[in-house]
């Protein structure tokens, strides 16, 4: 029987041949671009999540189409810029009921507050652009709004959005003129009234028929100091899109036009988005690059480049290698067999164990992973596959699909194309850094699918990392060196990014604005990354400038147990000197059973003093993870003591006399002055200590005020809203209504339910009360 695929797509033989060696291969290859050969891709936005860039493109219809038929969405990511893991579709055209049909243009996905918010085009009577939210990256993305966000209008099209430095989020998109509003916090608001720029020669281009050549896709986002516009454009001769940008020093200009990024290529629209990632530059667009492509049949594709010393970007060429491997690939952990760099005549589908599965394979497909360092060498491998007919073998080639083989997996029937099990078969010869091919080979169909793959042995350790690794196999590994990294202010506290006071590189995040002594920074762990009764550890590096005294750090992890109830757990502790770091670490730390909604939070135990922190973190339990050790020694508690010698002397009554005109040096030095305890240190604390040196009085008196009667509600201030238990919304006899409402606070968009009492009337005025 023909297994179906979530979408179908036309793919190029990339067979190559290249030697094996111990090093990174430099042999050319037939293509590394376009990123995705199992389907048409066109549209590509990134978007980077801790160590992770994602890439949201649309998928083409399949066929000789006539116009731009796109049925869904699919995103693909990467932690080295060769390898893509292919996350399939998570949206198709009409899964937004008000939706149409093979309309599902541009779009872009953003991060805020842990949620990740995907904007795309679409049709209604008339071009709309929508919004999905998300928990996750890769989706499902909801529709919140049941409607459009803008449109429809014809003219509203390409969505872009970016989150200025100051929270501000704004959104851009339109054909033939560029608009852009304000969006509210929670993202799914406008805020404020849709403008556009105004389309000139100088802000955007010359074009030979146009106001300027700025024609489609606008892309907003900040690089240094100066804001970029990058944008489709026309100028009039180059036979279709070339991709042109502008520059401003604010989001809303005034915009000065910079030049071309890239001339037109070889197919009629290109649709473009630029981004940094681990210290490098990047820039996304579209063409034809897959056999079957063409102007409607697009594939995503990226190339390197590097700013010069005015801001300017240089001209760009299309290019089938693509940018430069960041990392080798780790063969000794699970890697998902839709991880590929290459591949011919497989597919993509849902998978029964969650994300996506490679599938469609017949004889003589492959996949091509590159640069893989199996370092001192492999000895086995395994795999989990599926197959409603009788299987096949996977066969492991090293530089080529022809090339050395390492070893073999056997594959039998296993009764469905989703009922997995795992294979396995020996290795042998997998030394150093190879390009790796999975072949697979069989009879006649539909041989199986894979799920993932993994390699071991017993000379290598899983959590070792590759050659040469930046991240030294971490989970996340905040450098502040690009950006938050997804560390937003908790509370009152306000986060950004800082330079001149870093534990490495030249950028930390600072945290202002504290009111309280929880409100810090704090990051949401991926439930797919962290679960819940297992060990991780966590290290992140604090320091400050503006405090006085010593200041005691503390690492805490915020979970909802299984009861629903927010609970907090200290990860890690330690005090700190001022303008020194200081690194808080666990090597060690159990993410408590049962535990959702995961986020570690830095704050301080006692003190409200802005701080920084960096090198932030996360990795397999037992990593050994350097930091800065404290040097910090906590202040004595002895009343007179205002030196912090251990002893109460003539120095220490000389400091309070000062201390009560002038103002005293730290914390602790004001607390030990107010030797009668009264809550306050003055010139009678004086008249105390001086008796006490001139041994007329023996101990200070104790004159601490009488404590207030505590109130009967203990408030927690870190409590967070619950819902509701179902019945708690029925009405009891004789009474009134309950209705749901919704509000837009400080953190977002809540919910709260509103009491109507029995014989309300819309028409009239009632006094209220609030239950906080």
């Amino acid at each position: 029987m023909k297994k179906l695929a979530l979408y179908v797509s036309s793919v190029l033989l990339a067979a190559a041949v290249l030697t094996g060696s111990s090093a990174m291969n430099t042999g050319k290859v037939s293509a590394d671009n376009p990123i995705c050969q199992t389907a048409f891709s066109p549209d590509p936005a990134p978007m980077v999540v801790d160590d992770t860039l994602y890439v949201y493109t649309g998928v083409d219809r399949e066929g000789n189409n006539d116009f731009y038929y796109m049925t869904g969405y699919q995103c693909l990511s990467t932690k080295d810029m060769q390898n893509w893991t292919n996350h399939g579709v998570f949206m198709n055209d009409t899964d937004f009921k008000w939706a149409s049909k093979n309309n599902a243009w541009a779009s872009q996905c953003i991060e805020r507050n842990g949620k990740y918010y995907f904007y795309f085009t679409t049709t209604t009577n008339g071009r709309a652009i929508g919004v999905g939210v998300s928990d996750s990256p890769t989706g499902p993305f909801k529709d919140v709004l049941g409607k459009p966000l803008v449109g429809p209008n014809w003219d509203y099209i390409d969505p872009t959005v970016m989150i200025d430095d100051d929270g501000q989020a704004w959104l851009m998109f339109g054909n033939p003129k560029c608009y852009y509003v304000k969006l509210k916090e929670d993202m799914v608001t406008l805020d404020g009234e849709i403008k556009s720029f105004s389309m000139t020669k100088d802000a955007f281009g010359p074009s030979e028929k146009r106001d300027s050549s700025y024609g489609e896709g606008p892309w907003i986002t900040k690089h240094g100091d100066l804001y970029y516009l990058v944008y489709a454009a026309f100028y009039g001769s180059d036979g279709g899109e070339s991709m042109g940008y502008s520059t401003a020093p604010s989001v809303t200009g005034p915009w000065k036009y910079g030049g071309q990024i890239m001339k037109a290529h070889n197919c009629f629209t290109t649709h473009g988005g630029i981004i940094d990632f681990k210290d490098h530059s990047y820039f996304f667009y579209h063409k034809n690059g897959l056999k079957g492509g063409g102007t409607f049949n697009r594939s995503a594709a990226v190339e390197e480049f590097t700013y010069k010393a005015d801001g300017s970007i240089p001209l760009l060429t299309m290019s089938n290698e693509g940018p430069a491997q960041l990392e080798y690939l780790n063969p000794y952990v699970r890697t998902e067999a839709e991880t590929i760099n290459w591949s011919e005549g497989i597919k993509i589908e849902a998978c029964s164990e969650g994300g996506a599965n490679i599938a469609s394979i017949e004889a003589g497909d492959y996949v091509r992973v590159k640069g893989v360092d199996f370092r001192e060498g492999a000895e086995s491998f395994k795999a989990s596959v599926a197959s409603n007919a009788d299987g096949g073998k996977i066969e492991l080639h090293l530089d080529s699909k022809t090339g050395p083989v390492i070893g073999t997996a056997n594959v039998s029937g296993t009764g469905g194309w989703q009922n997995w099990e795992e294979v396995t078969g020996t290795v042998k010869g997998a030394e150093g850094v190879h390009d790796l091919y999975l072949v697979f080979n069989g009879g006649s169909g539909f041989l199986f699918n894979v799920d993932w793959w993994q390699f071991g042995s017993d000379k290598v350790s899983a959590a070792e990392p590759g050659t040469p690794a930046e991240d030294n196999g971490y989970i996340f590994h905040s450098t502040f060196e690009s950006g938050a990294d997804s560390w937003t202010g908790r509370g009152s506290a306000k986060t950004s990014v800082a330079s001149g006071n870093a534990q490495s590189g030249s950028k930390s995040l600072s945290v202002t604005g504290r009111e309280a002594e929880w409100n810090g920074a704090q990051k949401v762990l991926s439930s797919s990354k962290f679960k819940a009764g297992q060990e991780y550890a966590f290290s992140v590096c604090f320091g400050n400038t503006d405090a006085d005294d010593t200041v005691e750090y503390k690492l805490t992890l915020q979970y909802t147990d299984a009861s629903g109830e927010v609970n907090y757990d200290k990860i890690a502790q330690t005090s700190g000197n001022p303008g020194e770091f200081v690194q808080l670490y666990n090597p060690n730390y159990k993410i408590p059973s049962g535990a959702s909604d995961l986020y570690i939070i830095a704050e301080t135990t006692d003190s409200k003093c802005d701080f920084y922190i960096d090198e932030a973190i996360a990795a397999p339990a037992g990593t050994e993870i350097d930091g800065p050790k404290s040097t910090a020694v906590s202040p004595t508690k002895i009343k007179g003591d205002l030196d912090m010698d251990g002893r109460i002397s003539v120095g220490d009554l000389v400091a309070l006399k000062s201390g009560v005109l002038s103002g005293f040096k730290s914390k602790s030095a004001k607390s030990n002055a107010d030797v009668d305890n009264s809550g306050e240190a003055n010139s009678a604390d004086a008249v105390y200590l001086q008796k006490y040196l001139l041994g007329t009085l023996a101990e200070f008196p104790d004159n601490t005020p009488p404590e207030p009667e505590k109130p009967a509600f203990n408030y927690n201030a870190k409590l967070s809203y619950k819902e509701a238990p179902g019945n708690y919304l029925e009405p009891m006899n004789g009474g009134g209504q309950i209705i749901k409402e919704t509000y837009t606070g400080i953190n977002g968009g809540n919910t709260l339910n509103v009491y109507l009492p029995a014989g309300y009337d819309k028409n009239k005025k009632y006094n209220i009360f609030y239950l906080m």
